[in-house]
């Protein structure tokens, strides 16, 4: 409608023409020209308490020309790209013919790559008596036994306020609570 009258038009006056003109429901055409407006289809502006509304067939052709340009600006880059592409794989051919010295080069290759799976399973198969992990199983069980200790003077603990504030007998308390009667620090 702006296109073909080329002028500019508030809400109200395209409420009352493009229901005759296009067939459009006088109820749908503010949520369709927001949503040219979103677009960019269709330009607005605030003007004192009024809003108008325009379009003009020159910025649709110059949007179009631009997203032309930008497109076969990526179309150009990306032939180059491919050209480049094509010339590294045809580099990289060079030197990798298939011939006896290369096939038996892979094949030696192949060989090796096993000999050095099974020489790391055996390595893992001793890992074991490696000083490293000895020293981490080490460290790891002094931390453990720290943790131990400091649990069994929770425990201590908790035995000697329950006896001073209720007066329970010790063996009576490791028999409710299901403690071990040996319990002691570990070493």
């Amino acid at each position: 409608l702006c296109f073909a009258q080329k002028d500019v038009f508030q809400l109200k006056d395209l409420e009352k023409i493009a229901p005759k003109e296009k067939g459009i429901t006088s109820m749908s055409v503010k949520e369709i020209l927001q949503s040219l407006v979103d677009d960019g289809m269709v330009d607005t502006d605030r003007i004192g308490t009024s809003n108008y509304f325009w379009a003009f067939p020159s910025k649709a052709l110059h949007a179009r020309k631009r997203k032309l340009e930008e497109l076969e600006s990526q179309f150009a880059e990306s032939t180059q790209k491919k050209e480049a592409l094509e010339k590294s794989i045809e580099k990289s051919k060079i030197g990798r013919e298939d011939t006896a010295d290369r096939a038996a080069l892979l094949k030696e290759l192949a060989a090796l790559r096993q000999k050095k799976e099974q020489l790391t399973t055996e390595i893992d198969k001793y890992r074991e008596c490696d000083p490293d992990v000895v020293e981490e199983m080490r460290q790891t069980n002094q931390v453990a036994k720290e943790a131990a200790n400091r649990w069994t003077d929770n425990i201590f603990s908790i035995k000697s306020w329950a006896k001073r504030k209720f007066g329970f007998e010790e063996s009576r308390i490791d028999k409710g609570f299901g403690i071990p009667e040996d319990l002691d620090y570990i070493d």
